[in-house]
């Protein structure tokens, strides 16, 4: 997830990872749906979005590992490890994506099946279809759906600690998530309709659960997500929209900064049309679901407000 985004095809270590998955399944395959062995629930997340949340509901009765812990790898095209499969195939908990996004994911949990395993795709989860947006962890409404699907499967996985998996679940509800749902809220209440542009259709999940109201096309949005070059069509749409100042603010992923994104934010800077930013994964790395979100929301908050100004 470089400023200019290459696709690399899943090759050679991905086979390597999956013979990998392979040759340990056995060993995965044996456990039943309690913790292992009295210590903590494995837990492998293809990305530390997810894994993030997946710690703090689990608190001390799981350990965590998430694949996708840096902010310049691309999930889409990640190339898994011996070491990934062999996390995969040790886990007892995964959760992954889905919807294309992270596909190589799929293939590590397809390669080493096991019942002590249980595996959370949120796509099926939230219900989008394949060919939808995936990037589902920008949906306010998905996170919660996510939060009380991990809670319900490791109240099963250690039933002894299911007390204490609903006290996460509502400290990480009603005080942890407190800041970001208030912004949702305020942001929601105090601008929605706004008209809005984005670089791809990483922006769209939050925009609409902003009540905002997205002018970029759908087909360059998802070109910039895919790697693929956008039409000149669109291009020039876009265009119109900021020289018109059709959008109020623009909002675009600086983990995926290619030379049309470039152009069309300093066109905006150069219209007066404020910018904010988000990022595809944790930024910094370490941070926290909560601390990442509310930063980018407050800064779109911001964007909202210069906009507002007379």
């Amino acid at each position: 997830m470089n400023a200019v985004r290459t696709r690399l095809a899943v090759g050679g270590v991905a086979v390597l990872a999956a013979t990998s998955v392979a040759a340990c399944s056995s060993s995965s395959s044996s456990g039943g749906a309690v913790k292992d062995g009295g210590g903590p629930i494995r837990v492998v997340a293809a990305e530390n979005f997810w894994g993030s949340i997946a710690g703090q509901l689990g608190g001390s009765h799981v350990q965590v590992t998430s694949i996708i812990d840096n902010p310049d790898a691309d999930p889409h095209d990640y190339e898994p490890t011996a070491a990934d499969a062999r996390t995969v195939a040790d886990a007892r908990y995964a959760i992954v994506n889905g919807v294309g996004y992270d596909s190589w994911a799929g293939k590590l949990l397809a390669s080493s099946p096991s019942s002590g395993r249980t595996d959370l795709t949120v796509g099926e989860l939230v219900g989008v279809k394949a060919g939808g947006n995936p990037h589902r962890w920008y949906s306010p409404d998905d996170v919660h759906q996510v939060v009380e699907r991990i809670t319900a499967d490791y109240k099963k996985k250690d039933p002894a600690d299911a007390a204490d998996f609903d006290k996460l679940k509502k400290t990480f509800e009603t005080t942890t998530l407190a800041p970001y749902n208030k912004l949702i809220a305020d942001i929601r209440a105090a601008y929605a309709g706004t008209p809005v542009g984005a670089s791809e259709s990483i922006v769209s999940p939050l925009a609409e659960g902003l009540g905002l109201k997205m002018l970029t096309p759908d087909s360059f949005l998802n070109a910039v997500s895919e790697g693929a070059d956008p039409t000149a069509k669109d291009k020039s749409a876009i265009d119109r929209q900021i020289a018109d100042k059709k959008i109020k603010v623009y909002v675009y992923n600086s983990q995926n900064a290619t030379p049309d994104v470039r152009a069309q934010v300093e066109a905006a800077e150069a219209h007066g049309i404020p910018v904010a930013t988000v990022t595809e994964t944790l930024t910094p790395a370490g941070a926290s679901f909560q601390a990442w979100q509310v930063r980018q929301l407050q800064g779109i908050q911001r964007a909202l407000a210069d906009a507002a100004r007379p």
